[in-house]
């Protein structure tokens, strides 16, 4: 008897956004790598352009698009051109968005809109449009990409940032609540800090952010675009065909270690005894 591949996605029509570049990049190339039909979304045509070629000089099949994700109107209008297409959608990867950095005091009520516009309600127009297609079919996968600031307060002029991030998981949570019965999984992954352009500009406009950010990852480095390829393949595939609902860290540790922890091997397995540590037997 012949057993299909667990990460065989040659038969998966894959809309990616945020392909020029990081994450979305990253996507990209790994979805092709594994058999998928990559639809590239981007604003960025040179971007696009230069992901598409790479796709396809490996062998693989990519459709790029110039695309807004924060424009509400062209995700109808995107979905309609697929359904003309390719007559469906497989997965839908939710990458690109941008945030705002400010002091909470300084953030007016016309920026907050922009941002939760961008971040939160686009994004679920592209989520309601392919969960339409997505559930006739009765199968298909969604896959959000949050942040810890989902989670967890980051500061540094982060708030309206981290309030979209909590909207997007709780979107992630409560859409797949509403559809794994039909059949439709949604998940997020909730990255630390990645070396994609807009960060690499953070670093180089103050170059001690980078290790307050090490200070807090375990893992010893920070995060590289290709970390989210392995996590991408299977949330596009049958071998996370349980898992829906989920919010996945990547991060290198930092979710797990408490604000007060210290990285690395501090202490030598003989430096402490029982008797020297109270509440502890040797």
């Amino acid at each position: 008897m012949s057993i299909p591949p667990l990460f065989d996605l040659s038969a998966t029509i894959a809309v990616v956004s945020g392909a020029a570049s990081g994450m979305g990049k990253a996507s990209s190339l790994a979805l092709a790598a594994h058999g998928a039909t990559v639809v590239l979304l981007d604003r960025h045509e040179a971007g696009l352009a230069a992901t598409a070629g790479a796709i396809t000089a490996a062998g693989g099949r990519a459709v790029p698009r110039v695309h807004d994700v924060a424009d509400v109107e062209a995700a109808r209008r995107l979905f309609e051109w697929l359904d003309d297409e390719f007559g469906r959608v497989d997965f839908l990867a939710n990458v690109a968005g941008e945030g705002l950095l400010a002091d909470p005091l300084s953030i007016t009520d016309a920026d907050l809109r922009t941002v939760l516009e961008t971040l939160v309600v686009a994004r679920y127009a592209h989520c309601r449009e392919a969960g339409r297609r997505m559930l006739r079919r009765g199968s298909g996968s969604i896959v959000n990409i949050g942040s810890l600031a989902s989670l967890t307060a980051l500061g540094r002029g982060h708030a309206a940032y981290s309030m979209a991030m909590g909207a997007v998981a709780q979107m992630t949570r409560e859409l797949s609540t509403e559809w794994a019965a039909r059949g439709v999984r949604v998940n997020a992954i909730l990255p630390a800090q990645v070396l994609n352009p807009g960060l690499e500009r953070r670093i180089d406009e103050d170059a001690a952010i980078r290790e307050k950010w090490l200070s807090g990852i375990p893992r010893g480095r920070l995060g590289r675009p290709e970390d989210i390829q392995g996590l991408i393949v299977l949330l596009a595939s049958d071998a996370s065909s349980w898992i829906t609902g989920a919010l996945i860290p990547m991060d290198g540790g930092n979710l797990a270690m408490n604000a007060g922890g210290s990285i690395g091997p501090q202490f030598s397995g003989d430096q402490f005894s029982g008797d020297q540590v109270p509440g502890v037997q040797a």
